[in-house]
């Protein structure tokens, strides 16, 4: 009887000992050694802001289109390349021997021989301005010949032209190259409502990967704690099998739960470098030193804060600053450019031309005792090249001609049909943007709900998690009086396991909810994003969970550009 009472105050003070609750009753306990991350000299902690200042700064697919407004600004350049001046010259020697067929081919002996040398200036240039386009012409030679026709030899001539065609009715308020260089215009507006979404869809995801690591962080903390829970609870039942209060076959139930809690460990151990592969790739450059072998430490998860949610004032927001409205609106005006385009190409094509020219000729005259027939040929006076430029300038030999050229189709031309057309398309592209604004509107409010359902989940997981603590304690309790099992004691530190990580998850829900809320007022989001949130199902593991949104983190990890090319580019003509 005394033997027995003895080894019951034996008992009752080993299970004394180890009836401390992991958990305190304010929150968690303060995570063992063995559950953080191993520090090296490659740790790096950081705040999430800092994460999303070096992701804009080295974020390689962020890189990629931050230069999409270079190249546009290129296009434009491009376009407007069609409207500068272009210089011409030419510089032509010839030399041309013909053989004799009579009297009447002018010449002594067996052939005629000419020789040419000939230059030419010109310059021509569309303007920007009325669709008209102008040359200038400056052509000078040197002629040499056998023949007794020619009047000079070496003969030289130069000339002057000028030429301008103007446009009336087609193409005067519009014609293909503005319409292009208008276009591309609006293309890098678009380009650069695409940085702007790219960099808030790269925001996003670096906040929602950011704290996934620190989620699972804090989810290997919990998991480390459960297995302390269930090496204590095997400890104390060795103890009571060692004094016989207890049968050995116990034992093997309290070394089951051991061994399914450090599987649980591992798998958060490994779910951890993953989010750390996540986030590194999407903040650093892969050129840094030992890119991979940087550990990042984030700060604690953030403390449930919550947040006021206005629908109407970010519905207003949304509809205002959401960069596939923008960049959809931007495509609209271009469509508008095209359409004023085709319209005017049904006008008819009047066009006003106008040729001015100015011709001097001088040289050596060629000397002749007669004519063809025996008849004296009256000398000719010798003209220098200075009296043939006298020539042009003093404007003695001008010759000029203005014309106006009326074509019109008659009945339905490809014009009519292109303008239809648009004009069609138009109208559709005005449908689909109201749509989108519908569409804008619905995503909003889905947020918006979801950031009001996470604050909710939190306050009952916290209750949850509070009164699963108390659960444990009752019975540990219990069990040092002898009125419970092991298996009731195991079953509470699974639960409270599971309240804990369901009462994180929420938090971390909530604050990612929070940041999309914020987001999809800027571009737009993913509607499944909303419905990833929830709370952990009973009966899922916190690795698998922590996976699932890492997964979805992780989506656009080359820097997020993936929505940043919901609205197509304007099409240049």
């Amino acid at each position: 009887m005394f033997l027995r009472l003895f080894r019951g105050m034996c008992v009752c003070a080993v299970l004394s000992a180890s009836a401390t609750p992991a958990f305190s009753q304010a929150g968690a306990a303060r995570p063992p050694a063995s559950a953080l991350p191993p520090a090296d000299n490659t740790a790096r902690q950081i705040t999430v802001d800092d994460a999303v200042r070096l992701a804009l700064e080295n974020n390689l697919g962020l890189q990629a289109t931050r230069m999409n407004p270079q190249i546009e600004d290129l296009n434009v350049v491009l376009a407007r390349a069609t409207w500068a001046p272009a210089f011409a010259t030419t510089l032509q020697q010839s030399n041309t021997d013909t053989p004799n067929s009579g009297f009447l081919s002018g010449a002594q002996g067996q052939k005629t021989t000419q020789g040419r040398f000939g230059s030419n200036v010109s310059l021509q240039q569309t303007l920007p301005f009325g669709g008209g386009n102008y040359s200038v012409g400056w052509d000078s030679s040197r002629q040499t010949t056998t023949s007794i026709f020619a009047a000079f030899s070496p003969q030289l001539q130069s000339s002057l032209s000028l030429s301008f065609q103007q446009p009336l009715v087609r193409n005067f308020t519009i014609d293909s190259t503005r319409e292009q260089i208008a276009v591309s215009q609006k293309n890098r507006e678009i380009a650069d409502v695409q940085v702007r979404q790219a960099v808030a869809v790269t925001s996003r995801t670096v906040r929602n990967a950011y704290w996934n690591l620190a989620y699972d962080i804090a989810s290997l903390q919990v998991a480390q704690q459960s297995l302390d829970l269930a090496q204590q609870s095997l400890r104390d039942t060795q103890a009571r099998v060692n004094i016989g209060t207890t049968p050995p076959i116990d034992i093997v139930e309290a070394q089951s739960e051991v061994a399914t809690r450090q599987e649980a460990v591992i798998v958060a151990q490994a779910q951890i470098e993953q989010d750390q592969d996540t986030l590194r790739s999407l903040i650093y450059n892969p050129s840094t030193p030992d890119f991979w072998n940087i550990r990042i430490q984030p700060g604690a998860l953030p403390g449930f804060q919550p947040t006021p949610v206005d629908v109407n004032a970010a519905v207003n927001t949304a509809l205002d600053r959401r960069t596939d409205l923008q960049q959809a609106k931007k495509s609209l005006e271009a469509t508008g450019i095209t359409m004023r385009y085709l319209h005017n190409q049904t006008l008819p094509d009047v066009t006003a031309s106008f040729n001015y020219g100015l011709t001097g000729l001088g040289g050596a005259p060629v000397t002749s005792t007669g004519g063809i027939f025996g008849q004296t040929q009256a000398p000719v006076p010798a003209r220098s090249f200075g009296a043939v430029l006298s020539d042009l300038l003093g404007n003695d030999f001008p010759n000029w001609t203005a014309a106006v050229n009326i074509k019109y189709p008659i009945g339905t031309s490809s014009q009519d049909a292109s303008l239809a057309r648009e004009r069609l398309q138009y109208e559709q592209a005005q449908t689909q943007l109201r749509n989108e604004q519908l569409q804008v509107v619905t995503q909003v409010r889905q947020f918006a709900r979801q950031v009001q359902t996470n604050e909710q989940r939190v306050q009952t997981t916290r209750a949850s998690r509070e009164l699963a603590e108390r659960r444990l304690d009752a019975e540990q309790r219990k069990l040092a009086a002898g009125t419970s099992t092991n298996f009731l004691v195991f079953q509470a530190q699974r639960d409270l396991a599971q309240a804990r990580n369901n009462e994180i998850k929420a938090i971390l829900d909530y604050q990612q909810s929070v940041v999309d809320f914020e987001t999809v007022q800027e571009v737009p989001l993913n509607a499944a994003a909303a419905s990833t949130g929830g709370a952990v199902p009973t009966g899922t593991t916190t690795a698998g969970a922590a996976a699932a949104t890492a997964a979805t983190a992780a989506t656009g990890a080359t820097g997020g550009t993936g929505a940043a090319a919901t609205a197509p580019t304007a099409t240049t003509r």
